[in-house]
């Protein structure tokens, strides 16, 4: 009887053995084949749109940058009078209000880049705003793009169209997962890459950013100018201001370091092509090198004294950003600079420092000191005077540049209230001028804007001699205005104080 059982059990087993020795089989075979796929229809992609990139050209005459809206006289800082501006509730009528656009996921491959394993690959090293990047690329990669035509375009095309480039491409994505780069720091750092290797301003450095790009599943186009040059131009979501650009089939595609008047376009696109995105909605990984540091200090709260240092790597990527807007509302402009994470370093500095100092306090008066340290810890002067145009400040420029305006300071409010305080804020224009609304949770008078059911109560980051929560000037307070609501920024950590 246990001979019978043990021979059952035997034949069992081997059945099991034989059915999982068919499953793997099969399972590998699936995924081979799988595998085989992704490759043949990316490649079967690629060396069609270099047959198109062979014919599908169009002489385009370039179209003059998009202005920013024509600014109205900067509203200078008013002064607060004391107990003659009595604080009292009144309600801003907004003639319009504009939600915060939610972050759009990146552009991704057509298909998963699969690593392609070489024994001993070299990789080269370039750096990127101080920021050092490796990436598996060696003399067996370079190319040469003997003329610059349809036809020659098209054969290093289909050149770097074969796997021994995959590598490279998983690596130059690994690094924008790694550093949390977003899209226009990418675009930054292929551009990096492919001057390192083959050169700055040369074709073959243009081509190279642009297959990686491409192959990253971002949106763009070739351009061939009068001087022979090769162009990579890109598509945004945003409209960018200050940058000439060449409309394609109804898109804006925006040329780099390019001053041609006209170019010969190839006008095709990839299968699945995304636009690039200007929002930054997560930390960027950069290496640091600390600015010195830099003290401020409120007047009316001399307590609220602080040291802050921001990362020159940083501060030198924010000096490249092009300035823009979403459709067609200028207020989508400061929404980028107010949701841009502050950088870990700085925010933890700035933060630690500033917690300790209104710990304790109710939420009204921890605001009001936030405010008055904005208000008056600051020195104000017009971007024309300074930049000679234009321009406004992600939070930590403001930290480290010594001049900073209307516009600059309510994007830092905003961090403050939402980072500290852990409440909603959103950002109030009136011609010539920026302010902040803050909804608080306790009932605070003031100068307020209804939305919805919500009462934000006016917060004045621009002032002469400091001011309380509620106060604005008499010119801004009868004037129309628009609203942009901000959104809270998920930093993976709370720093609001938990007494409040």
């Amino acid at each position: 009887m246990y001979r019978r059982m043990f021979i059952v059990a035997v034949l069992a087993f081997a059945n099991m053995y034989a059915f999982a020795q068919d499953f793997r089989e099969v399972y590998d075979a699936f995924r081979r084949q799988a595998i085989e796929d992704f490759r043949t229809f990316r490649t079967r992609c690629n060396m069609e749109y270099a047959e198109f990139v062979e014919k599908a050209w169009q002489q385009y005459k370039v179209l003059p940058s998009i202005q920013p809206p024509v600014k109205d006289m900067p509203t200078p800082p008013m002064p607060y009078k004391g107990k003659e501006d009595s604080i009292k509730d009144k309600e801003l009528q907004y003639l319009d209000m504009i939600p915060v656009a939610p972050p759009v996921p990146q552009p991704t491959p057509i298909e998963p880049i699969l690593e392609q394993p070489q024994p001993d690959e070299e990789r080269i090293t370039f750096f990127f705003f101080g920021t050092e990047g490796k990436v598996r690329l060696s003399d067996r990669h370079r190319f040469k793009l003997s003329a610059v035509s349809e036809k020659s375009v098209a054969a290093v095309w289909r050149e770097l169209s074969t796997d021994k480039y995959d590598n490279v491409i998983r690596d130059c994505l690994e690094l924008r997962i790694k550093h949390g780069l977003g899209d226009w720091a990418y675009l930054q750092m292929l551009l990096e890459l492919s001057s390192e290797y083959f050169g700055r301003d040369t074709n073959e450095a243009t081509l190279l950013t642009a297959y990686i790009y491409c192959q990253s599943g971002y949106k763009m186009r070739f351009g061939i100018g009068t001087n022979g040059r090769l162009y990579l131009m890109f598509n945004s979501r945003h409209d960018i201001y200050n940058m000439p650009y060449y409309r394609i089939k109804g898109e804006k595609y925006y040329p780099l370091n390019c001053s041609e008047q006209s170019l010969y376009i190839c006008e095709v696109g990839f299968p699945k092509e995304q636009p690039l995105s200007l929002e930054i909605s997560a930390d960027m990984k950069i290496s640091a090198m600390l600015t010195d540091s830099r003290t401020l200090q409120s007047i009316q709260y001399p307590q609220v004294k602080v040291s802050v240092h921001a990362n020159k790597n940083l501060i030198s990527f924010y000096d490249t950003y092009p300035a823009s807007q979403l459709g067609e509302n200028f207020m989508t402009k400061w929404a980028i600079y107010a949701q841009t994470p502050l950088d870990v370093a700085t925010r933890e500095e700035l933060y630690a420092q500033l917690t300790s100092l209104i710990s304790g306090k109710g939420e009204l008066e921890a605001a009001n000191m936030l405010l008055n340290f904005v208000q008056t810890g600051f020195v104000y002067k017009y971007d024309d005077e300074v930049w000679g145009r234009d321009r406004a400040f992600f939070a930590e420029e403001s930290l480290i540049y010594p001049y900073c305006d209307c516009e600059d300071r309510s994007i830092l409010f905003s961090h403050l209230m939402r980072d500290l305080l852990g409440l909603d804020v959103a950002l109030v224009y009136s011609p010539g001028h920026l302010f902040t609304a803050v909804r608080f949770t306790d009932n605070v008078e003031g100068t307020y804007i209804s939305i919805g059911e919500d009462k934000y109560v006016a917060c004045e980051p621009t002032c002469t001699n400091g001011a309380p929560v509620g106060w604005i000037s008499e010119e801004t307070g009868n004037s129309d205005v628009k609203v942009i609501k901000l959104s809270k920024i998920d930093y993976g950590k709370s720093y609001k104080l938990s007494s409040l």
